[in-house]
């Protein structure tokens, strides 16, 4: 993709969820990444910590919208289709490969089972470098997840996808 390209696609929405923190998938998900700590478990081992509930995993976020989403109770104007792949597609179609680049998530508060957030996904950046010959395009998303009681952030996670051509 030419920079002019890669330019026009910064502010497109990727998502728009509306998710409850439910403590089963909080649990499964300390199993999954190996953290056998009892808060993400045992509500009354958060209560001895001096939580006031459940808290999830710190990487919890990347899993949120999977394990909490019921089609249901989404947005009316949740984006449809894949916009992700309308914005990684072009580049696949030349071949090469998707790589999983970094990410971070930036707490406001914590999250905890029992709440409900809404998250709303855009492209916050997209570029293009060169490296040993090939182009590698980064696409960077950002979703910001709010209370939905309060609309107050709870917790922003920023993600970058990268092809290499």
């Amino acid at each position: 993709m030419s920079d002019d390209e890669l330019s026009k696609i910064i502010g497109k929405p990727m998502s728009k969820s509306r998710v409850v923190v439910e403590r089963g998938p909080v649990a499964n998900f300390a199993t999954a990444v190996c953290d056998s700590n009892r808060v993400y478990r045992d509500p009354r081992a958060a209560a001895e910590a001096g939580l006031k509930a459940i808290p999830v995993p710190p990487t919890y976020p990347f899993v949120m919208q999977t394990w909490g989403e019921f089609a249901e109770e989404q947005p009316a104007d949740k984006p449809t289709g894949n916009p992700m792949g309308e914005v990684i597609g072009p580049l696949m179609a030349k071949g090469g490969i998707i790589l999983h680049g970094e990410q971070e998530f930036i707490y406001h508060r914590p999250v905890f089972v029992g709440d409900v957030l809404v998250g709303e996904g855009h492209v916050v950046d997209a570029y293009a470098k060169e490296s040993k010959g090939k182009t590698m395009t980064f696409l960077v998303t950002e979703t910001v997840w709010r209370d939905e009681a309060t609309s107050e952030p709870v917790v922003t996670s920023r993600f970058n996808l990268i092809h290499r051509g």
